[in-house]
């Protein structure tokens, strides 16, 4: 896919996915929802400083918490599509085993690397570092990472046996905000995470740190 094609921008925050139900209680609805909106404003905010980041509707998991929205998105390098990702927000009233506070991100990032990077084996290192470095610039702070990389290499056989390995690198990763009203600063740290993979700026030239709401500092 190029940048041409790439699609339009993710759900309105009325739009987010209610797992177990379609409603709850209408206080617990309501912190949610105003959860929600954070989480697009972080959206909106890397709108603003980012052209090579598309985002795209995300079906929701329906199984992980009670509540939970969902975003995908694609960067672009020179046009051409380098690296994807998607971001999950879970919302439990009564927190989790393993959580701090009701609120978690889950999140995961692909992107293409050439065999030199993927034979690192710092990559790993590295690539958890990139998320971290990216949380501690955006968020507010954070507590309980938690996560792996992979490398991952495609080999192909029978009537793709011609086609040259390719080589890849995999995130997987969830924390918990610190802060409920700094949820924005998270999806401002994941696309930073996808960036990074996927071989671009982390912050466009010109631009500063994004904080909640779309502030920046």
């Amino acid at each position: 896919m190029r940048l041409a094609d790439k699609p339009a921008s993710a759900r309105t925050s009325g739009e987010a996915d209610v797992a177990q139900g379609s409603s709850g209680p209408p206080m617990v609805d309501g912190v949610f929802r105003d959860a929600v909106a954070a989480f697009e404003a972080g959206r909106e905010a890397v709108c603003e400083v980012r052209d090579d980041i598309a985002f795209e509707d995300c079906p929701a998991p329906k199984r992980l918490a009670p509540y939970a929205t969902a975003v995908a998105a694609t960067a672009y390098r020179d046009g051409v599509e380098a690296g994807t990702g998607r971001l999950v927000l879970l919302y439990d009233p009564d927190g989790q085993q393993g959580w701090t506070g009701t609120y978690r991100f889950v999140a995961q990032v692909h992107a293409d690397v050439d065999p030199e990077m993927a034979a690192d084996p710092l990559l790993g290192e590295v690539g958890w570092s990139w998320l971290t470095d990216a949380l501690d610039l955006h968020a507010a702070g954070y507590s309980t990472p938690s996560g792996t990389v992979t490398r991952v290499i495609t080999e192909g056989f029978g009537a793709k046996e011609d086609e040259p390995p390719a080589t890849g690198f995999e995130l997987r990763a969830s924390w918990s905000p610190a802060d409920d009203d700094d949820l924005g600063g998270s999806v401002a740290a994941w696309c930073d995470l996808i960036a990074a993979a996927a071989g671009l700026p982390t912050q466009p030239p010109g631009t500063r740190a994004l904080r909640p709401g779309g502030r920046r500092r």
